[in-house]
């Protein structure tokens, strides 16, 4: 960590909560809790499951850490 209040130490869940609040729960409107809950859980199983994300070379998030996951076996 980088000290208190630095924005740098939670970029990149930062940047992962924008992309849900954007592309998942402000442009779908619910009427309870509970399909709120299925939407986000199935949108974050898209996320690291499905997307190519740029930062990552236009991988899969899933796919890149199972590599890593391999490589330090």
């Amino acid at each position: 960590m980088n000290g208190k209040g630095r924005s740098i130490d939670n970029i990149a869940i930062e940047i992962n909560f924008k992309a849900l609040k954007y592309e998942e729960v402000y442009t779908n409107d619910r009427q309870n809790i509970v399909g709120v809950r299925t939407e986000i859980i199935r949108y974050l199983d898209f996320y690291n499951l499905n997307r190519f994300h740029s930062a990552l070379g236009y991988k899969k998030p899933m796919e890149v850490y199972r590599k890593e996951r391999l490589k330090a076996a």
